[in-house]
């Protein structure tokens, strides 16, 4: 099972949970791409994350299974070849871009599974993973709150959340899918512009149920949960933002207790990551 993340040196803390939780539930050997690069904006300069980091992890990915494989790639070169202009200093981090180089990166296979870090898995993938893709460039779950906006078909919701994505790279490079998105961020700022640029220029994606990118709360069936910001009404109307790694806010701000084995076993491993990252 291939599985991609993207991010930079602050992204340990979700990359650890989220690789935990994969491993739970998951008896298949799993092969894990982290593309990380340095970037600059006018506002500030990012760092990669780091071998030491990935070095850690990757001794967790193998307790259970010596064939897990980890590798991280640094794109930076690729990155500040084909920068993102017109979005480099939105509300979203740059990074959010790196998925859009994939297409460039031969090392990379053909099917993959690209995760948010604030994700966490919660049953077997294998149904996700495995799901059809032949004529499909990306599959995903329609975002919770967007699909109301930025629909593209009257009939039906079809704005993807890219938080969660299933990746047929191979039919992307045939139709240059990654390719128009870069040349779209570079071009023309966009709200979220990774996923407003795959969600205005695909022609071939598939619809996944709400279960495969829970993006509000969870369900009896909810395979993979996403934190993401999500509004609320009372007492007065504003926005929540817990990730999984806040364990107190998890506990008191969404009242959840479902990963506190999870969590437990990310608490006693944390001291550990914050020294090599």
């Amino acid at each position: 099972m291939n599985i991609l993340y993207c991010g930079d040196a602050n992204m340990a803390d979700g990359l650890l949970l989220s690789i935990l939780s994969l491993r739970h539930h998951h008896q298949q050997s799993l092969h894990i791409y982290i593309l990380t690069a340095t970037l600059q904006t006018a506002q500030k300069t990012y760092r990669p994350l780091s071998n030491q980091t990935v070095a850690f992890l990757e001794t967790q990915l193998k307790q259970d299974d010596p064939d897990n494989t980890i590798q991280k790639i640094d794109i930076t070169s690729q990155f500040n070849a084909e920068m993102p202009t017109a979005n480099m200093d939105t509300l979203f981090t740059p990074y959010c871009m790196l998925r859009l180089f994939c297409d460039k990166l031969p090392e990379l296979p053909e099917r993959l599974l690209y995760l948010d870090t604030d994700v966490i898995c919660r049953q077997s993938l294998d149904d996700l993973y495995h799901e059809p893709l032949s004529g499909v460039e990306i599959a995903g779950v329609p975002d919770y709150y967007g699909r109301w906006f930025f629909h593209n078909q009257i009939t039906r919701f079809d704005y993807l959340n890219s938080g969660v994505l299933l990746m047929n790279l191979k039919f992307i490079r045939q139709t240059g899918l990654l390719r128009r998105c870069r040349q779209l961020c570079r071009d023309k700022q966009l709200f979220m512009p990774d996923q407003s640029a795959l969600n205005k220029l695909a022609v071939a994606k598939r619809i996944l149920p709400r279960q495969f990118n829970e993006q509000r709360r969870l369900h009896g069936d909810t395979v993979l949960q996403h934190f993401t910001t999500s509004f609320r009404l009372f007492p007065w109307v504003h926005t929540l933002t817990v990730k999984p790694w806040q364990v107190s806010k998890m506990h008191d701000e969404l009242g959840l207790h479902e990963y506190d084995a999870l969590l437990s076993q990310y608490q006693a491993l944390e001291p550990q990551l914050k020294e090599v990252a």
